[in-house]
């Protein structure tokens, strides 16, 4: 009787040991459809599945098996990427909450809702954009720009920790990165004049390993000592404008194990008024590649230098393999699509991925740095003539809300294609004096978004990264807010019209597609379980165009909130 129950407890102990999520697990997430363990469903971002299951000829069989709904009137915008494990999703949702759900069944396990002050100072939602899975923890941050590990089977809080100080305007809403048996996190806050910085942790303490700012000037640190100033004080700052710098990583990061680096895009310098802080303004509107270890910047790349638009840098960069190199993909907020050696930065290629860029006529690939069209920046409201109010207003497109944003482009390797999520809008934008409060609003700007054609504002591209020409396009009436995905010879993404389509990815006919309730502004995942594919989405409508979109925010303020995630099988 005591060997039985003693092999009982090992048979237990060996299963609860399996379940745990290892370094080794998440490097080779990309290749193991039965789970997703990492935003990008990989830490390369490429967002594609090996399942072949559901393709062009099964599609018609695909339905959906179960929705669970957030509930309550914490609504708003829901750009989450859920994660799978151990028959377990993990899906966080507005207001800095996650649940964990049965996959098959969409029952809800346990729900943990963190408790927000009154003080918080978001952008753009109250939004979350998903958490990461470590050991038998899984990890997400808050609003209150804090980190909280929780038990995977139980919900209970394991640790907490605080980024930094939330009414100094502050914020976290990025799913983490774990590479390397590190948990590294940028942050938010780039409206309010804060120093952006990458960090990484022990993922089962929450104690801080490094930290590397994102602005010149600023000391990183290394096991709790100095580990360097990024880059050099004042030398694309003027005065002490580096104080008060921006270039928050607010989206999070991607990693390539090839190559050891971490990257990470970086947001706008603050302010927006660009002729305050006259220079390049690093790292602001970059590329950063980090090393893991030791938390230093290896290689940058500055994609919109001394951004006077509000363009950022922080659009995911992906790694892919390109005539027997490894490269890394970024389609930018100011409407470039640039392709870097991985190892080094160089810049391979650069081509607009939109049909308007105003601000810049190319990128020139010897030296990396935009042809700007000066008359399109917004002037200086102090210049003679000018009455020291407002600066000479200029018509600017891409929008500050981008060619493209938030929402995650996909690689298929299949097709050698980028599946890209774009939109076409312009803006008028004029400067304004500003000084620096601390958990003020930090702008200097005014501006008002713009629908460029009558017909459609978002439209999902199929480019090419070594050509820049673009297979095909499917327009869309509203933005497209939401990320995309392939899985065998499809390509997935979500509408903000309540849509999840899915098109062949080789000529863009959409073969597929069901309403969910709500605008989708998150993107899809899959994943296969007891021999069946699923595919899974959360719908919620919300996020920064509702909110900042101007004359745009007028064509979807029919657009119903909501908070579901919905699942999806092929029928027998």
């Amino acid at each position: 009787m005591k060997r039985k129950l003693l092999s009982i407890l090992v048979m237990a102990a060996c299963a609860q040991a399996g379940a745990q999520v290892t370094d080794a697990m998440i490097a080779n997430d990309a290749n193991t459809p039965e789970d997703v363990l990492s935003w990008g469903m990989g830490t390369q971002g490429q967002r594609h599945s090996t399942l072949s299951d559901v393709n062009a000829k099964t599609i018609g069989r695909l339905v959906p098996v179960w929705s669970m709904s957030f509930g309550g009137e914490k609504q708003r915008g829901q750009e989450s990427q859920p994660l799978v494990h151990n028959g377990k999703m993990f899906v966080t949702a507005s207001y800095s909450r996650i649940f964990a759900l049965d996959t098959k069944t969409g029952q809800k396990l346990w729900k943990y809702e963190h408790r927000l002050p009154e003080g918080i100072m978001p952008c753009c939602d109250v939004i979350n954009r998903g958490a990461a899975l470590y050991d038998n923890l899984v990890i997400f941050g808050t609003l209150d720009a804090q980190l909280v590990a929780l038990d995977q089977n139980t919900g209970k809080v394991v640790w907490r920790e605080k980024i930094d100080d939330y009414s100094a305007g502050y914020s976290y809403s990025a799913a983490p990165l774990i590479a390397e048996g590190l948990l590294i996190t940028g942050l938010s806050g780039g409206e309010f004049g804060v120093v952006g910085r990458v960090e990484a942790r022990d993922p089962k303490t929450g104690k801080i390993v490094w930290s590397r700012p994102t602005v010149e000037g600023h000391m990183g640190t290394l096991n709790g000592k100095d580990n360097g100033i990024t880059g050099t004080t004042n030398a694309t700052w003027p005065g002490e404008t580096w104080k008060t710098g921006g270039a928050t990583p607010w989206l999070g990061g991607t990693y390539d194990a090839k190559t050891g680096l971490a990257y990470f895009g970086t947001g706008n310098p603050g302010p927006w008024n660009s002729h305050v802080r006259k220079g390049d303004n690093l790292y602001s509107a970059s590329t950063i590649a980090i090393d893991v270890k030791t938390g230093k910047i290896v290689w940058h790349y500055q994609s919109t230098p001394n951004d006077g638009w509000d363009y950022d840098g922080v659009n995911e960069f992906i790694t892919f393999d390109m005539d027997g190199k490894r490269m890394g993909a970024k389609a930018d907020r100011n409407g470039f699509f640039y392709v870097n050696d991985a190892a080094t930065g160089k810049l391979v290629n650069a081509f607009p991925f939109v049909k308007k860029t105003t601000w810049a006529s190319s990128i020139d690939l010897k030296t990396g740095r935009p042809n700007y069209i000066d008359e399109n920046r917004p002037g200086d409201p102090t210049a003679p003539g000018m009455d020291g109010k407002k600066g000479k207003t200029a018509f600017a497109a891409p929008g500050f809300l981008g060619g493209k944003n938030q929402m995650p482009m996909a690689y298929s390797p299949k097709t050698g294609l980028f599946y890209v999520p774009t939109n076409e809008w312009g803006m008028d934008i004029w400067n304004e004096p500003i000084s620096y409060k601390k958990g003020a609003a930090y702008l200097g700007a005014g501006f008002t978004i713009k629908p460029l054609f009558d017909d459609h504002i978002g439209s999902l591209r199929a480019i090419d990264p070594k050509t820049g020409k673009v297979a095909w396009e499917v327009k869309n009436t509203a933005p497209l807010w939401g990320g995309v995905m392939t899985t065998a010879d499809l390509v997935f993404w979500g509408t903000p019209e309540g849509y999840l389509k899915a098109a062949d990815a080789k000529t863009g006919k959409v073969v597929w597609q069901f309403q969910t309730g709500s605008g989708i502004v998150a993107p899809p995942i899959t994943w296969k379980e007891g021999g069946e594919q699923y595919i899974s989405i959360v719908s919620g409508w919300g996020g920064a165009v509702p909110l900042w979109g101007g004359e745009v925010a007028k064509k979807v303020n029919l657009l119903e909130q909501g908070g579901s995630v919905w699942t999806f099988k092929l029928i027998k």
